[in-house]
């Protein structure tokens, strides 16, 4: 999928829509952003040396995973995170980089959904959480 065919599915738009392209492989949902060096949130982070926030980091993980769940998504229903449990960073991303996501789904409760994400730059880890999300009606 492409941004145009993503941002049918996810409720984002500019500047939060953190996801280029997206398939799955292999019961994973593997989706990419190229950072490009313009985004508000390396503005100040940090002068002369940007690094792409953590939290960002998260962002972009969570878009991924949600569109995991594309089934469930029906433009009335609003992916919101409830919770990241062993969020470890482990490597800062730059501009220039492409950061590709990695999510597997690990179970579903009611509205809930519970997600493994992994974020990776040329085969490097740079961060990996375990994602909960609720899937809510939006009014």
């Amino acid at each position: 999928m492409n941004r145009e065919e993503i941002s049918k599915l996810l409720p984002h738009r500019e500047p939060m829509l953190l996801v280029d392209e997206v398939h799955t492989e292999a019961g994973e949902c593997v989706s990419r952003y190229e950072v490009k060096g313009d985004e508000f949130f390396l503005q100040g982070h940090f002068p002369g040396h940007p690094v792409v926030p953590g939290v960002v980091l998260c962002e972009m993980m969570g878009q991924g995973a949600v569109l995991l769940l594309r089934d469930r998504l029906d433009g009335r229903t609003l992916p919101m995170f409830v919770g990241m449990e062993n969020v470890r960073f482990k490597q800062p991303v730059h501009p220039g980089d492409v950061v590709e996501c990695r999510s597997k789904l690990l179970s579903t409760r009611a509205n809930i959904v519970f997600v493994q994400s992994k974020a990776t730059v040329n085969g490097h880890l740079c961060c990996s959480a375990k994602l909960s999300v609720a899937l809510i009606k939006a009014e």
